[in-house]
């Protein structure tokens, strides 16, 4: 069993910048691949980026490669999306998951329904 805790998200100017964290607990978290996801109000939840459990891979939504990174610390067992020159499309809840599993296909880690453990989201809105 893994728990995740986002945090970091909160009101920013367009332009500005956010890491969110994500905390993870439970024996084996440091060997689970994760990803962030975003989910704006009336739309379905889409793929922000993903990295492997040694951060040797990362994987971005061709929309936000640039202005956003993913990077992991498994001796903090914290996950982070730093994310910059943010826009107003990009306000959304934001979760982190984990996936037991290698990401074997690229659906293994853009698919939501392909990761076994979510956080409850942390609340990022960027004004114009």
């Amino acid at each position: 069993q893994v728990q995740l805790v986002e945090s970091g998200g909160g009101l920013v100017q367009a332009g500005g910048s956010l890491r969110l964290s994500c905390a993870a607990s439970g024996r084996t978290s440091s060997s689970y691949n994760m990803g962030w996801f975003r989910q704006s109000p009336g739309k379905e939840r889409e793929f922000v980026a993903a990295i492997t459990w040694n951060g040797g891979s990362t994987y971005y939504a061709d929309s936000l490669k640039g202005r956003f990174t993913i990077s992991r610390d498994n001796a903090k067992n914290t996950l982070y999306l730093q994310m910059n020159s943010l826009k107003p499309e990009d306000t959304a809840v934001y979760y982190c998951a984990a996936r037991r599993d290698e990401f074997f296909y690229t659906s293994d880690y853009v698919r939501d329904d392909r990761y076994d453990y979510w956080g409850q989201g942390t609340q990022v809105t960027v004004s114009s």
